[in-house]
């Protein structure tokens, strides 16, 4: 018995059309992985000759304030040289890109992944995955209209974003959670595992890419929580929208430091001048304030309990500005990384002050909140916070944290401008 429901919902794709695509979307989920991959060794090799081998060569320590200024200042200067005579300066202004977009010219590919790669490696608070996926986007898209020219680049696009968001976390769940998010919507033929089918095989593709080469882990070693109560509830809610708020004290800070860099009119000035000041901000917060942030993550969760609230706080702060002044100077690289590390502190730094609150509580609830003031991404921000809690009871209270967080959030500015500078709302 047919319904009018069922006379509206949208028509399954039979497997004729569905197979064709397995083999192209496990190309560009490899693809996109081993580029990744690639991007994430030549910085792991560059960073350790920077802060290791030549420190000891000079025989001074790799994290004095002296090191971290002129280190950073020198990155500084580097990526201003790639963003000054690079084809397509390396790519649009990054204070104005999120995850995806349009594809790019496959002549901006190469100065946008070596400005990247040079900024992961000279401690930068920026993250790969957004010059990553563009870069993806770019060559998939790209290659894929010479080789079917009558598929929408559209359909390149999606399985170089998901394939990237596999390898980037090691997982094909990212992608579905990023795509649904994005497909929702937009209309389109078929049902929407239809439309995420070709994407899922890609993400999958990238996800055992990444197993295979590497051991991408969120792990955090947080004390599991496994019996949650009432009070762990109440936390959850708290922590989250304090998270929340603290991430939108820097969003509505974002235009007017973009605007101050601005000013400069120049990569070569204003890339040194950021550098400086992530230098200095360095020698400030330390040696866990460097770097994309996620072995940082790690670090200071595993000292538990050795930081006060105080020192905690200013970790927290300090990574903040410096992402901030990384993003609004002209640094190629990703907030989400970084994110994550703010989160963790301030989670910390609660818990540090409230010991009665949950150490898994206290840190996913946090970075729950900081991701989704800061990229305005709910789906991911979620998965990220159940994987740092690293145990399924946390799953509820985590959901439930979401809302008074997102009601925080929406319709206020996000980390991210128009072309105009303005801060998108």
């Amino acid at each position: 018995m047919s319904t009018d429901h069922d006379a509206t919902a949208p028509t399954e794709a039979p497997v004729r059309v569905l197979l064709p695509q397995v083999l192209p979307a496990l190309v560009v989920g490899v693809g996109s992985a081993l580029l990744f991959l690639g991007v994430s060794k030549i910085a792991e090799e560059l960073q350790s000759v920077l802060w290791e081998t030549l420190p000891d060569a000079l025989d001074i320590g790799p994290y004095s304030s002296l090191w971290m200024i002129a280190v950073l200042t020198a990155t500084g200067v580097a990526v201003g040289l790639v963003v000054w005579k690079a084809p397509g300066h390396a790519g649009p202004d990054p204070a104005s890109e999120g995850l995806g977009g349009p594809p790019l010219a496959p002549g901006v590919v190469p100065g946008l992944l070596v400005a990247s790669t040079l900024a992961l490696a000279g401690g930068v608070s920026l993250g790969p995955e957004q010059p990553t996926i563009a870069s993806a986007i770019a060559l998939a898209v790209w290659l894929g209209l010479r080789a079917a020219p009558g598929t929408p680049g559209a359909f390149w696009a999606s399985l170089a974003t998901a394939g990237t968001f596999g390898a980037l976390f090691g997982t094909p769940v990212a992608a579905a959670l990023v795509l649904s998010e994005a497909l929702a919507g937009r209309p389109g033929k078929g049902s929407l595992w239809d439309r995420l089918f070709a994407p899922l095989v890609a993400a999958g593709a990238g996800a055992m890419t990444t197993q295979l080469f590497s051991s991408p882990s969120f792990a955090m070693g947080l004390p599991t929580l496994t019996d949650p109560g009432w009070e762990d509830l109440l936390a959850a809610l708290v922590v989250a929208t304090l998270g929340a708020l603290f991430g939108l004290l820097g969003c509505y800070a974002f235009p007017a430091l973009h605007r101050a860099f601005g000013r400069l009119r120049h990569p070569m000035l204003m890339l040194p001048a950021g550098g400086l000041l992530l230098g200095l901000l360095g020698a400030l917060g330390g040696h866990l304030t460097l770097f994309k942030g996620l072995h940082e993550t790690q670090e200071l969760v595993g000292a538990l309990g050795v930081y006060s609230s105080g020192e905690l706080a200013k970790l927290a702060v300090v990574k903040f500005v410096a992402l901030l002044v990384a993003a609004a100077c002209g640094f190629r690289g990703g907030r989400v990384f970084p994110a994550v590390f703010i989160g963790a502190a301030l989670g910390l730094a609660v818990q540090a002050l409230v010991p009665e609150v949950h150490p898994a509580v206290a840190v996913s609830s946090a970075v729950l909140g900081v991701l989704l003031a800061t990229t305005r991404q709910g789906w991911v921000s979620l998965f990220i916070a159940a994987v740092l809690a690293s145990s399924p009871a946390m799953l509820s209270l985590l959901c439930l944290a979401t809302l008074p967080a997102w009601l925080v959030v929406t319709g206020r500015p996000q980390l991210e401008l128009d072309h105009r500078g303005d801060a998108l709302r």
